[in-house]
């Protein structure tokens, strides 16, 4: 039944992203009508309507739809390599490593913000925040290890070391001017907000990259999901496989996090809602937990934008006010293994 649905659930959360990003290019301080918006998407908007749709909004959508799929992703593979799915690069602070990476490099840099940075940094700015995904998700498996990985542990030590790193970068912006600070803890409160088309051009590479490399192994991740004993005994090599796995989840979240900030449980929300409509087979959970995601952040963004205008919340929180009830919920109903 679940196989049959497949192609129901992926076009109808298609059209549902499309009809968000077309409201994401009509409403805002400028107010457009979606007929303005069509002609302007086909070349006969005025100039004013294209600097609007091109400059400024269609980059937000595209790196909203970037950062839905690498998140979404990163958060399918550790839910299946841990077999737990309460697993999630915000909650296991792989997220706040990466933040805390861009924010130091941004200091250095001596940028007030990261839409100040040169050309060099915006490219650099992805592998910078991988670097830092990596070290924390080095200190959570240091910290997790006692006669091998056990997921309540990684669970535990992942929002032990979230919450030291968030206190970390808090600390670290209190040498800032106010504005500095304002600005900046909206960015790593997770928002959409100064997205351009070179911050897309630095992130999509990499984020298209590993999730090619995540598609190959689709395979392999239906097996963990068996167990390790089972999966040993097909042939897998599981230590080397749970490896690759977590490096590409890591690379994906960190990238995901240079251009959004820490946007948490939109790793965790989405994977889980696409395994119960489409069930846990990942050549389709994958592509229905990306095409979710998307839809829970453009979503997002519009009631971030446009709720209490002309101020912006950021959409890492509106998420969040979305995602703790539905952790509450997962707790509650005891569907997770933690």
């Amino acid at each position: 039944m679940r196989k049959n649905r497949f192609p129901i659930v992926f076009f109808s959360f298609l059209m549902l992203a499309v009809m968000f990003g077309i409201i994401s290019m009509s409403t805002g301080s400028y107010e457009m009508s979606w007929k303005q918006v069509v002609w302007t998407l086909f070349g006969q908007g005025s100039h004013l309507e294209n600097l609007t749709i091109f400059n400024i909004r269609l980059p937000r959508i595209f790196i909203a739809l970037v950062v839905g799929v690498a998140l979404s992703t990163a958060g399918t593979i550790l839910q299946g390599v841990s077999r737990n799915d309460l697993a999630d690069p915000g909650i296991l602070g792989i997220n706040a490593g990466a933040s805390l990476a861009v924010v130091l490099f941004i200091g250095m840099n001596n940028s007030e913000y990261y839409e100040d940075l040169g050309a060099l940094s915006v490219f650099a700015l992805p592998f910078v925040a991988i670097l830092g995904a990596f070290a924390a998700a080095f200190v959570i498996y240091l910290l997790a290890w006692k006669n091998g990985i056990k997921p309540v542990r990684m669970i535990l030590m992942g929002v032990a070391v979230n919450s030291g790193l968030v206190a970390v970068i808090t600390f670290y912006q209190m040498s800032f001017k106010q504005q500095d600070f304002n600005r900046v803890l909206v960015w790593t409160s997770g928002s959409l907000w100064g997205s351009s088309w070179k911050y897309f051009n630095a992130v999509a590479p990499i984020v298209l990259i590993f999730l090619a490399l995540t598609i190959r192994k689709l395979k392999h991740l239906d097996i963990l999901m068996l167990g390790e004993e089972i999966a040993t005994g097909l042939g897998l090599n599981v230590g080397k496989e749970h490896t690759k796995l977590l490096f590409y989840a890591v690379a994906l979240a960190g990238s995901a996090t240079a251009v959004a900030g820490s946007i948490g449980f939109l790793g965790l929300i989405s994977p889980h809602i696409a395994r119960k409509l489409v069930g846990p087979v990942h050549s389709k959970l994958i592509p229905a937990s990306a095409v979710i995601s998307v839809c829970i952040i453009l979503f997002a963004d519009n009631l971030s934008r446009n709720l209490f205008a002309p101020v912006e919340i950021p959409v890492g929180i509106t998420i969040a006010l979305i995602g703790v009830p539905y952790f509450i919920y997962l707790m509650l109903r005891g569907e997770s293994t933690l």
